[in-house]
């Protein structure tokens, strides 16, 4: 398993999700991606979408108005 981590601080929807799907597609099955996010639409729509596409996902917050989102690759 291979785990990617991408920043996404101070962008806002819809450029998390971009960069998620972007990498996502250069991902295996079970690799888990990071995505670090202070914007909690985001937060949202990622988890939302991801859950949709039928991927393991989960977030937390990590500081005070700071998420980290975690999708492990499922197809």
């Amino acid at each position: 398993m291979r785990q990617v981590r991408i920043d996404c601080m101070y962008e806002a929807c819809p450029i998390p999700l971009l960069k998620a799907l972007k990498e996502l597609e250069k991902m295996q099955v079970g690799d888990l991606l990071i995505i670090e996010s202070d914007h909690s639409c985001s937060t949202i729509n990622i988890v939302e979408w991801a859950k949709k596409q039928g991927h393991h996902v989960d977030y937390q917050e990590v500081g005070e108005g700071e998420w980290e989102i975690y999708i492990e690759k499922a197809r």
